[in-house]
């Protein structure tokens, strides 16, 4: 079992920045994930960073906005938040697999997922 624990949610103005992190219990992992789930919606993919190579993915709607990182001698991976928009107010998740992942964008291919983060942008 892979524990995950998402931080830095909380609010902020309209233009402004947050930083989550997602803390991970081991480093044996393949990808991880930054999914949000918007009411009456399935979870959108966001973000994802693979632990070797630190490749990168990202939605079209954060592209320039959000940055995804590791910091593999700490077990986490960050999510840098910038220019945020009111859309952005969501629930955000980290999702991990230790399997090989052949669609980051799909939030079926991760295997364990936390508990979520609130992100409120005002407006």
């Amino acid at each position: 079992q892979v524990q995950l624990v998402e931080s830095g949610g909380g609010l902020v103005q309209t233009g402004g920045s947050l930083r989550l992190a997602c803390a991970l219990s081991t480093s044996s992992t393949y990808a991880t994930g930054w999914f949000r789930r918007a009411p009456g919606k399935e979870r959108e993919f966001v973000a994802a960073i693979t632990r070797s190579g630190g490749i990168t993915y990202y939605a079209d709607s954060v592209k320039g906005r959000f940055t995804i990182s590791r910091d593999n001698a700490k077990n986490t991976v960050n999510l840098q938040m910038n220019s945020l928009k009111p859309e952005d107010t969501v629930v955000y998740y980290c999702g991990v697999s230790r399997r090989t992942i052949a669609n980051m964008y799909l939030w079926g291919s991760y295997e364990y997922w936390g508990q979520g983060t609130q992100v409120t942008v005002s407006s």
